[in-house]
């Protein structure tokens, strides 16, 4: 942990965004034509993209403390409706960004109430097999073991043998965490990992027998987005309760950036100490590499292995909340970006961060 960029704490004059973001231009320090290329890389597009491209919605970009890029694209129709111009007002979802935000406010669930996240953890359905070995840290780490295919692809006959679809979309839609904690073991806790939106919802099951069977939606709103000025946050909950951390919070993009800077910030808001800086820390430690994106893996949270200290609140169709501390800089991306173009979208966001100086 000693090699990560330190968090910088708030720069002196510069207010922080609880009621609105300050904005400004461009630092001289900045490559303008990076950052122009980046964004039309990103929107020019419109909503027909070519092979290989995919629609953004939302690019904003928040350095030293202000907002200095920010641009919306259009919504293009979809079966669940109409599409049309997005601003910043518009809430969009965060699919798995929402995962990170689950490990924030269990942060402080666990400082609270001084959990230990080494013990195994207490599901009565793990009791009598080799589950009930599984702990706190393996499930945040993704490393619990259990068979969860997370996989978003459906047949020609509309068929999937996709565990997060028939999750969120399916059998298990009314209690996600009933169908996650159902699952069997696979591997043995700890040896394997393997990214599954099923365990961050056995995570937020957990969260809610910490707190006695409250809502954990609520939770969030009380302790993180209310206190942060994110008016906008909305996070859904099943049929049963339970808040759907793997996937379903709706924000604005100034506001998921607000959630981006209280980490950039190290926790820190206001002056007060929201999440625990170590808990902060510990999140964007990496312990696993996927070999599809090449991105490595820290509690939650996303690491890019190619930005010093970096960590990314990463969803599907390309919802990113990108964290730098080295260059004091957030970038937030939300659009509908296939699992196909996501190598592509990685490199417009990459010019267009390193279009800012490391500080």
């Amino acid at each position: 942990m000693n090699s990560l960029t330190p968090f910088r704490t708030q720069p002196v004059g510069v207010n922080w965004p609880t009621q609105q973001w300050s904005k400004t231009t461009l630092d001289s320090s900045v490559n303008q034509a990076a950052v122009n290329l980046a964004l039309a890389s990103l929107f020019d597009h419109g909503v027909n993209p070519p092979a290989g491209q995919g629609v953004s919605l939302a690019t904003l970009v928040v350095h030293r403390g202000a907002i200095v890029v920010e641009q919306y694209g259009v919504q293009p129709d979809t079966a669940f409706g109409p599409g049309g111009p997005v601003d910043q007002d518009t809430t969009l979802i965060s699919w798995s960004m929402a995962k990170s935000m689950t490990q924030a406010v269990l942060g402080i669930v666990v400082a609270e109430l001084g959990i230990d996240i080494d013990a195994p953890v207490d599901i009565p359905e793990w009791a009598n097999d080799e589950r009930s070995k599984i702990t706190l840290r393996q499930l945040l780490q993704m490393r619990d073991g259990l068979d969860f295919v997370e996989d978003y692809v459906v047949d020609e006959s509309g068929n999937s043998k996709s565990d997060v679809i028939n999750m969120l979309f399916g059998s298990g839609a009314d209690d996600v965490a009933t169908y996650a904690r159902s699952r069997p073991l696979k591997n043995a806790p700890g040896s394997v990992w393997s990214y599954s939106s099923g365990t961050t919802n056995i995570i937020c099951s957990l969260l809610r027998q910490y707190i006695g069977g409250g809502d954990v939606a609520e939770l969030l709103k009380q302790r993180i987005f209310d206190v942060l000025g994110m008016t906008s946050a909305i996070g859904k909950s099943d049929a049963v309760g339970n808040f759907i951390g793997s996937s379903y919070v709706y924000a604005t993009a100034r506001d998921f950036a607000k959630f981006g800077y209280l980490h950039l910030r190290g926790g820190e808001w206001e002056g007060e100490q929201l999440i625990p800086r170590d808990w902060v820390e510990m999140a964007r430690v990496q312990h696993a590499s996927d070999h599809e994106s090449d991105h490595g893996y820290g509690l939650q949270w996303w690491i890019w292995k190619s930005l010093t200290g970096c960590m990314s609140a990463q969803g599907y169709e390309g919802q990113r909340i990108i964290v730098m501390p080295d260059r004091d800089l957030v970038v937030v991306h939300l659009g509908k970006w296939v699992a196909e173009t996501a190598p592509a979208l990685d490199r417009h966001l990459l010019t267009l961060i390193e279009a800012f100086p490391v500080a």
